[in-house]
């Protein structure tokens, strides 16, 4: 009892010895696998079609260029610097995208039909004679392009019904083609370089290189659903924490397209981006194209009224101290009405709470508190010297105020003209050809080989873990069931069944392998077992051996009928019985057909004499098979008959031997445990689970059959554990 904890805290322990000899026992199975993935690892690495990346760098500036005319509490509060952020949205919106999209025709798909597999590898690697040749159909298959074939459509219009539908292009002779939909029926009818409508259909096909019959798989996307794709495909991020750098990348099976679409996209990025600068100034410039009129009148106005006033009043000068007074406030008024300016520019970007609409209005009154003051001094004058000074300052005013709107048109005008935006482009869009982005042929091998054979070990393992079959028989004696002997899986019965299955015939005849293969590791095992055998059966209360199994396929019949065969070998006289009389195949191994057997001879239809049949080559060895399947086995092994039939037997052998049906699927074992003197289970290699064991031991005690012991068969070599108790091929030398 001492010993138990120990051994529980074993079993609970990883033992690393085991699970590389479970790996060791299952190599040949790992290899299959694992050869099997790097083969369709090097067949995708090579047929697969490569996949280029197109790169492009663009640079956005921190600051934007002031505008002229433009105060600077107006540049330093209402405009702000690029985000590197903001413009990475910018670049793959849909605006700049739609554009780009628009400009390539990329809404329609054209791509030639080809072998599925084979047919891009080929058609990749053809070379042609000259500029613009097709390949020649392979075996015939002119349907599908082998290299060189083209397709270029200026325009394809659908109804709503057929966008992002397949249609099939079909390509005839001198530029003629037939258009068809998804189920095959025809559309329309066109030739090359002309309109060609039907059906809702318009199109136009710019040029097409194609042998006869050659199709064409084309689809005319949605707007939207090509646009959306491209957002996510194309990849655009800055190079460098604040740095303005962004980088943009696009992956396409044409290097080309690639190209393309990162140029027109970096190109109407960047126009976008100078028309958004220019805008401000453009917005400006009309609103002092406007102004200009009306501020030309006011001057008008005021020249007339000045001269009029002076007819009228004879006098044409004003004295030092009025022209002092004039000087201010022809200044103070000026900055006024130059800030109102600005202030309605500005009252069209920001709202009267925008800090720059306050500190605009606040220099607003403090130029109009001076002027006011000046107002003040002003009334102190005489009535001739006031009007003579207010129509002065009102020409002045007007006049300063007409120039300074013009002069400010002239530099909007330029500074529109000339902006550049605040971005530009780096590096063009550009592509490797001679390195692919994908596939990875490298680690496509690898990784496909390393997951090969990985699968096939964790394949291994689960198997293991989900059929836990018994593999060593220290488990079976656990359960109260000593070991007599362990039988080794023997290869040569493996391979007699396997070439019968394979032929389908010879049912008939014999095999028994303690015959054919005398010195097999399994009849070896198999003479062992008699031998413990002859010391087991001392204290039984007859010679009656009963041998059952927990399950079907744990080789009963096999090791019945071979132990019967080596004590025969040995001198004794032996019988074997087939008390299995619904699956027995005993006749299998020992020749002849299940009829005129058991069934038979318990219900009184043949005699013993009828029912006996010898063993060719094993002289003291008979057997009784199975008989016809009768309606009911375990009444007929119930019978008073069958029990008179063993107690006639048992004199006549050494040795009666009865293969049973297994314990579990029937209660047959149970009724004949009664009779015998001595009963052995046969447990198989990895197939019979301890609690399995356990159970049909449970089940004999409880219908009162005691287990003698246990046969562990068709043990397999392991390379860590247990491998049937060491038995060892021990041949004399040639």
């Amino acid at each position: 009892m001492a010993a138990e904890p120990h051994t529980s805290s074993r079993d609970d322990e990883i033992d690393l010895n085991a699970l590389l000899g479970t790996v060791l026992d299952h190599k040949w199975l790992i290899v299959a696998v694992t050869s099997c993935f790097l083969m369709f690892s090097l067949a995708y690495a090579l047929l697969s079609t490569p996949v280029y990346q197109a790169s492009a760098v663009v640079q956005v500036e921190q600051k934007v260029p002031d505008l002229p005319g433009l105060s600077a509490i107006t540049q330093t509060l209402g405009a702000s610097n690029s985000e590197a952020t903001t413009e990475i949205a910018l670049i793959t919106s849909r605006t700049v995208i739609g554009q780009a999209v628009d400009s390539l025709h990329m809404l329609i798909e054209a791509s030639p039909r080809r072998l599925p597999l084979f047919g891009s590898f080929i058609a990749r690697h053809y070379t042609p004679d000259k500029p613009g040749a097709v390949a020649p159909p392979i075996l015939g298959l002119a349907r599908y392009d082998w290299g060189g074939a083209r397709l270029d459509i200026f325009r394809l219009d659908v109804p709503n019904a057929l966008l992002d539908k397949r249609l099939t292009l079909i390509a005839g002779e001198h530029g003629a083609y037939t258009l068809q939909d998804d189920d095959g029926d025809t559309l329309l009818n066109g030739q090359v370089g002309q309109a060609a409508s039907g059906h809702g259909v318009t199109i136009e096909v710019k040029a097409l290189a194609a042998n006869p019959d050659e199709r064409f798989d084309v689809v005319r996307h949605r707007d939207l659903t090509i646009i959306n794709q491209l957002q996510q495909d194309i990849q655009a991020s800055e190079q460098g924490k604040d740095s303005g750098i962004i980088g943009l990348t696009y992956d396409n099976i044409d290097p080309a397209l690639a190209v393309n679409l990162l140029d027109q996209v970096s190109h109407f990025y960047v126009k976008q981006n100078v028309d958004r600068n220019s805008a401000e100034a453009a917005n400006s410039l009309k609103f002092v194209k406007e102004r200009l009129p009306s501020v030309r009148q006011e001057l008008d106005h005021a020249t007339d009224a000045l001269n009029a006033y002076q007819i009228k009043a004879h006098s044409v000068d004003i004295t030092m101290q009025t022209k002092a007074l004039l000087d201010q406030e022809v200044a103070a008024e000026t900055s006024i009405q130059q800030l109102q300016i600005q202030q309605a520019d500005i009252e069209r970007r920001f709202t009267s709470a925008h800090p720059a609409y306050k500190a605009m209005q606040q220099q607003i009154d403090l130029l109009q508190a001076q002027k006011d003051a000046l107002d003040k001094q002003v009334g102190e004058l005489p009535d001739t010297q006031q009007q003579l000074l207010k129509l002065t300052r009102d020409v002045q005013v007007s006049d300063q105020t007409y120039t300074g709107l013009l002069t400010q048109a002239q530099q909007l005008d330029i500074a529109r003209a000339g902006t550049v935006g605040n971005v530009r482009i780096v590096d063009t869009a550009a592509v490797d050809i001679t390195q692919p982005v994908q596939p990875k042929k490298a680690i496509v091998v690898l990784g496909g080989t390393f997951l090969g054979g990985f699968l096939a070990i964790c394949f291994i393992f689960l198997r293991q873990m989900l059929n836990r079959g018994v593999e060593d028989p220290a488990a079976i004696e656990q359960i109260g069931l000593p070991v007599y002997a362990s039988i080794p899986m023997s290869e040569q019965e493996q391979a007699f069944w396997t070439e019968l299955a394979r032929r389908q015939g010879g049912r008939g005849q014999q095999h028994l392998l303690a015959v054919s293969a005398p010195a097999d590791l399994a009849t070896e095992a198999l003479r062992s077992l008699r031998t413990s055998l002859h010391f087991a059966r001392m204290e039984a209360k007859n010679n009656l051996l009963m041998i059952s199994g927990s399950s079907p396929n744990a080789g009963k019949t096999f090791v019945s009928s071979n132990l019967g065969a080596v004590i025969a070998q040995a001198g004794q006289r032996v019988l074997v019985i087939d008390a299995d009389m619904r699956k027995g195949g005993l006749h299998k191994m020992l020749g002849g057909k299940p009829e005129g057997g058991l069934s038979e001879l318990i219900s009184g239809q043949i005699d013993l004499t009828t029912a006996i049949r010898t063993v060719q080559g094993v002289e003291a060895m008979h057997f009784i098979a199975r008989g016809k399947v009768p309606p009911n086995p375990s009444e007929l092994l119930m019978h008073a008959n069958f029990t008179d039939l063993l107690r006639k037997l048992a004199p006549l052998y050494d040795l009666v031997i009865i293969d049973t049906p297994p314990i579990l699927a029937v209660t047959d074992a149970a009724v004949i445990g009664h009779h015998v003197g001595t009963s052995l289970l046969v447990v198989r290699f990895g197939l019979n689970q301890a609690r399995e064991i356990a159970l049909a031991k449970q089940r004999f005690e409880q219908n009162g059959v005691e287990i003698k012991g246990a046969i562990f068969n068709a043990v397999e070599k392991r390379s860590a554990g247990y491998y049937s108790y060491g038995y060892y091929e021990y041949k004399a030398a040639k």
